[in-house]
């Protein structure tokens, strides 16, 4: 495992701003976006402020994890023991309802698991309050860990954005 944090996790152009969700005009659209680049830099107190109390986390096929204070404390225990990444391709919205379909990066060490998700969320009052994404086990369990691995010996090889 190395302790240097990778380059750039998140999708954004150098010197580009973040979408916020803290002005009048954002859209739910810019508070799931701000929400999953704040996961990606590990800026919990971002994704904290822009989750909901009743918040449900939904990997779809596994367990739902209900409540911001169980999620949170979830997501703090992996604070700089992985690393996260985010590429949006789409992103639509209706009304409090966003859709996204991104490419997400779990960092292990050297490991770069990369894999396509497509995600539901629920904003309310500028709070997220449903997270379900969709993606599939063989894609993660079996393709992203042989193309980590592989990038890992060769490093041509290692999956990027």
């Amino acid at each position: 495992m190395t302790d240097q944090a990778p380059e750039s996790v998140t999708d954004q152009a150098p010197g580009s701003p973040m979408p916020t969700a803290h002005t009048p005009t954002a859209t739910n659209a810019d508070t799931v976006q701000a929400f999953l680049f704040a996961l990606a830099e590990e800026d919990f107190d971002t994704v904290e402020s822009l989750a909901a109390a009743e918040l449900i986390w939904q990997n779809v096929g596994l367990p739902s994890i209900r409540g911001r204070h169980r999620i949170m404390k979830l997501l703090r225990r992996g604070e700089g023991r992985f690393g996260f990444g985010v590429k949006f391709h789409n992103v639509a919205e209706d009304g409090g309802t966003v859709l996204t379909e991104r490419t997400d990066a779990i960092i292990i060490g050297p490991l770069r698991l990369q894999f396509w998700v497509w995600g539901r969320f629920e904003v309310h009052e500028g709070k997220v309050t449903l997270w379900r994404d969709y993606f599939d086990f063989f894609d993660i369990m079996v393709k992203a860990p042989l193309r980590a691995l592989a990038g890992s010996v060769f490093p041509a090889l290692r999956p990027t954005f």
